[in-house]
């Protein structure tokens, strides 16, 4: 009869930190196996000392390499593979000779730790229990004292091996988060803090709970002094409160793109920037879809106060105050970057910072919903004639007719302007045939979302409102019905004349 395989969580450091399932199982093994460095000396092993007796069978797990390099034909992945093969091939020995073998895993087995290699050969082989034991995560946070994750917070955790760009990402995106691995790392993942903004809040936690522990702002850590057994973390921003300044301080602001529906469409800048945000400023249909923060200040307003929004907004950040502009779709098309960077420009608020993050846009979300229309080049129209005239519209859709450009129609109709679209069918009517295709989309990522090809013939402005926007195509675009009977739009990036 086949013995039985435990991985066993030691804790973080602490023994008496082992959980009691851990000292049992540990007492009732026959061969306790343990990973260790070529040095032989085994950070498991001297957590679970006191528990290990001189008749049981110790089987060290030695790693042929850590940091160093390697002559293997597989490189390191490939010398690891084979170490892991003739490891788990050892303790499969043991088993089928009906021993007991507790694998010895610092924090918990199954969270980063070496075990798993094991766990994944002989799981489905052999009887196998595996103990929980307490990670690195929650001993540094129990260590510093402080939430790492409260309410509807969401806590990341992240190898600092990941590529820097990807860290800054989720750094970013996130509201709490624990990075693992430093050591070597330990600089990257530096940078990365400082590039998401999250620098100042960001602590180190070096071997908690063990001898040599040691607690310190992120920013203020020598990389030198950097072992691997050490983490960064941001806390819980639940009590955070806005950020102290020096009295007269500026603030800033940033025009966040929240996309066109929610929180799918964002950014990690963009969602790193409205969790950093004192106040966020915008179109109150706009800051529902932002979620609420403790401590944060929201400013809703109608949809037709742009310029009153963006004084409001630099005249918080004048105070000191941390302000995101919230709009939707791309800011820049159509949307409050203008009007932000229009009053930034008076000298009154000519020391204020302003940064503008992209969104997704409308016309590039229908776009992707119905296929690849605006695959070939195109041309961005307002149908409002709130700010310019009609006159000016309609000269722009003849030349942009004339050229033969694919045409991404905004702010279409709405409940006060409802002859706009049968208008600017007949305008394009004199360039186009009466079957060119023509994406409704309604709603792009909402509830309501409806997307739908017709014939510029077709169209009729009874089904379009200030939700929808209209993406006319050009004499070559194509209408093409596939195999399970759902109709794309294409245009070819290749012109005939080409």
């Amino acid at each position: 009869m086949s013995g039985k395989l435990y991985g066993v969580g030691l804790g973080p450091g602490d023994p008496s930190l082992m959980t009691v399932r851990a000292v049992e199982v540990i007492a009732g093994a026959d061969v306790i196996a343990y990973h260790s460095a070529r040095h032989g000396r085994s950070i498991a092993r001297s957590i679970a000392a006191q528990h290990i007796r001189a008749d049981h069978v110790e089987e060290p797990l030695v790693y042929p390499v850590t940091t160093e390099t390697t002559d293997h034909p597989g490189g390191y992945q490939g010398a690891m593979d084979d170490f892991y093969a003739e490891a788990s091939a050892r303790l499969a020995a043991h088993l089928d000779a009906g021993r007991t073998v507790a694998v010895l895993a610092e924090g918990d087995p199954l969270f980063y730790g070496s075990y798993m290699h094991m766990h994944k050969r002989l799981a489905d082989r052999y009887d196998t229990e595996v103990i929980p034991g307490v990670t690195s995560v929650s001993a540094a946070a129990a260590r510093l004292g402080t939430p790492l994750a409260e309410g509807e917070e969401v806590l990341t955790i992240l190898p600092g091996t990941l590529p820097e760009e990807e860290l800054t990402a989720r750094l970013a995106a996130t509201d709490a988060a624990v990075v693992m691995k430093l050591g070597r790392t330990f600089p990257k993942v530096r940078r990365a803090m400082e590039r998401a903004g999250r620098l100042e809040e960001a602590r180190y936690v070096e071997r908690a709970t063990m001898a040599g522990e040691r607690l310190a702002g992120l920013a203020g850590v020598e990389a030198d002094s950097v072992p691997y057994f050490s983490v960064a973390v941001l806390p819980s921003r639940a009590d955070a409160g806005p950020a102290v300044r020096e009295p007269g301080s500026v603030g800033e602001v940033v025009v966040v793109g929240t996309g066109p529906a929610g929180p799918l469409w964002l950014t990690p800048e963009s969602r790193g920037a409205l969790a950093a945000a004192d106040d966020l400023v915008g179109y109150t249909t706009y800051l529902d879809r932002v979620p609420v923060r403790a401590g944060q200040r929201r400013h809703g307003s109608d949809n037709r106060v742009e310029a009153e929004r963006a004084e409001f907004a630099l005249r918080l950040a004048l105070r000191g105050r941390r302000v995101a502009v919230v709009s939707g779709g791309d800011p820049g098309v159509f949307a409050m970057a203008t009007a932000v960077l229009e009053a930034a420009s008076d000298r009154e608020y000519a020391d204020v910072p302003v940064r503008v993050l992209p969104g997704v846009t409308a016309a590039n979300a229908a776009a992707a919903r119905a296929g690849a229309p605006l695959g070939h080049d195109y041309a961005t129209v307002s149908l409002s004639d709130r700010l310019k005239p009609w006159e000016v519209i309609a000269e722009r859709l003849r030349a942009a007719a004339g050229a033969d450009l694919v045409l991404a129609l905004y702010n279409p109709g709405s409940r006060s302007r409802t002859w706009q679209v049968g208008k600017a069918r007949e305008l394009l009517l004199e360039h186009r045939a009466p079957d060119t295709p023509v994406v409704v989309a309604r709603d792009v990522g909402g509830a309501g979302e409806r997307v739908r090809i017709v014939r510029l013939a077709d169209l009729d402005p009874a089904e379009v409102d200030m939700r929808t926007v209209l993406l006319v195509g050009s004499s070559q675009t194509r209408v093409v019905r596939r195999g399970d009977g759902e109709e794309v739009v294409w245009t070819p990036r290749r012109y005939p004349e080409a």
